[in-house]
């Protein structure tokens, strides 16, 4: 438990993440801008990932698992703001 622990303090190094430049309703620019504000932190992560032990691949399919299930768990008005 306490090698977990002590990786996940390594977590808040990665960076921080742009805010988007374009507006939802322009939904191909603002997909496209997110996809490169989050490239460089998704390769971070599976840098990390893999650096740890962990087969790159398992965990980039592992994230793609986890991000459909949140999305899923979301519900439709997830992507609404108020």
């Amino acid at each position: 438990m306490k090698r977990l622990e002590a990786d996940m303090n390594i977590m808040p190094g990665i960076g921080t993440v742009a805010s988007p430049t374009r507006p939802q309703n322009d939904f191909l620019g603002h997909e496209t801008e997110c996809r490169e504000v989050l490239r460089p932190w998704l390769e971070g992560v599976l840098d990390m990932a893999e650096s740890a032990g962990w087969n790159r691949r398992t965990a980039a399919s592992t994230l793609m698992f986890l991000a459909a299930q949140h999305v899923s768990s979301a519900g439709p008005s997830a992507d609404r703001k108020a």
